[in-house]
């Protein structure tokens, strides 16, 4: 892109009424590429505006600066009458309307779709919610833990170490999973509507939208009806299949296909392991990597990280030391392709922003707008229906 050619959501308008981080990460995506994201908040604001400490002020705290970034605020009560009427009067100005709020809920305050259709024939609804409405967990609240364990994913731990006692991931995974099913909903009903003129209805369930992503793999052998086999994908519940110690560390050596395992073995000094009868072929290395792992974990404490590292680099065998995330801001790629951008304002202070992973040739130097103070745009955006009411 060159000159003042426009951004690619440019144009688009999303009216956003969710909260915590499911429905602003999908949103914050699509504010990357453009969009006019204008956030709705209550006069207390979005939980994510307080998740983390904030430098110069607690609603600019650290979470907020990445999952609204780019993104317009207005604060509104919705159950007051005339904040109410500026909010149907934003919606009569958007392509999208996406909300995370119960549906008994958002009926009670007069945003249910049918209500928002009358005002926007074609608009975009979305309804980012725990679990799917036709289904009889409909009603109920969902936060990640709950669609973490409500999936089987609190289980997949258990099958690696055999602690019995079941576990989250470490991350706000299932949030942050509906938030990508979320924003590809999105650009999937803008290019319906692109080409037929239609707005529609669209429902993103946090459970259904997890529980597809981890059963990609881990659906495995019940796929078939009858099932011939357990659920789980082998190889990513291997309690060996970890990251090997060395002289001074930690490395992950991935020989994905028979010919890596042989060549990693002999490469580690271990081709003796190849000459016992349970390794001496690739469907008896196959039945038993289980056991090929915990030889390699023997052979790699012999040298240091970084010789492993250039030995493997040098037959072309996946491997990367492990480090622990807070140095991941010394990556040399990262560095390399300026991953963390600094940025500052008088409203956050100093921070690092990280660059929108997907790069577009049309889009290559995105310009992404700092997250908003509460209510930033309050009177922008009132100034603005005021003038379009006034046409």
């Amino acid at each position: 892109m060159t000159g003042n050619a426009p951004k690619m959501l440019e144009g688009i308008r999303i009216i956003d009424l969710t909260t915590v981080i499911f429905g602003p990460y999908a949103t914050q995506m699509l504010a990357d590429l453009g969009a006019d994201v204008i956030k709705v908040e209550s006069p207390t604001g979005d939980i994510s505006r307080y998740l983390g400490r904030g430098k110069v002020s607690k609603d600019m705290g650290s979470v907020h600066l990445t999952v609204n970034r780019g993104k317009k605020s207005i604060t509104l009560d919705l159950k007051d009458p005339e904040d109410h009427a500026v909010m149907c009067d934003l919606i009569a100005t958007a392509d999208v309307f996406i909300h995370n709020v119960r549906s008994q809920a958002i009926t009670k305050l007069g945003l249910d779709y049918d209500a928002l259709k009358a005002i926007k024939p074609d608009l975009i609804y979305v309804h980012g919610t725990g679990f799917g409405q036709n289904g009889r967990y409909a009603g109920l609240q969902a936060y990640d833990d709950v669609i973490q364990a409500a999936s089987g994913t609190t289980s997949l731990l258990t099958r690696v170490d055999g602690n019995p006692r079941p576990r989250y991931f470490p991350s706000l995974v299932a949030d942050k999973i509906a938030g990508q099913f979320g924003a590809q909903a999105i650009l999937a009903a803008l290019v319906h509507k692109l080409r037929t003129g239609e707005g529609q209805h669209v429902e993103v369930p946090m459970f259904e939208c997890f529980t597809s992503f981890m059963l990609t793999e881990h659906m495995r052998d019940t796929t078939f009806t009858p099932p011939i086999g357990e659920p789980g994908y082998p190889r990513q519940l291997d309690p060996e299949r970890q990251p090997f110690p060395t002289a001074d560390g930690y490395i992950a050596i991935v020989p994905y296909t028979d010919d890596k395992f042989v060549a990693v073995i002999t490469l580690l000094g271990g081709s003796d392991v190849l000459k016992r009868e349970e390794f001496s072929t690739p469907l008896a290395r196959h039945r038993n990597l289980t056991r090929f792992y915990a030889e390699m974990a023997k052979l790699t404490p012999a040298r240091t990280t970084r010789q492993w590292l250039e030995i493997m680099t040098e037959n072309d065998i996946p491997a990367m030391a492990t480090r622990d995330i807070a140095d991941i801001f010394d990556d040399p790629h990262l560095i390399d392709i300026g991953f963390f951008r600094p940025r500052d304002s008088e409203q956050s202070g100093a921070y690092k922003e990280m660059r929108p992973p997907v790069r577009y040739s049309a889009d290559p130097d995105r310009t992404i707008g700092i997250a908003p103070r509460l209510g930033a745009d309050n009177d922008t955006i009132r100034q603005e229906l005021q003038r379009n009411k006034n046409v």
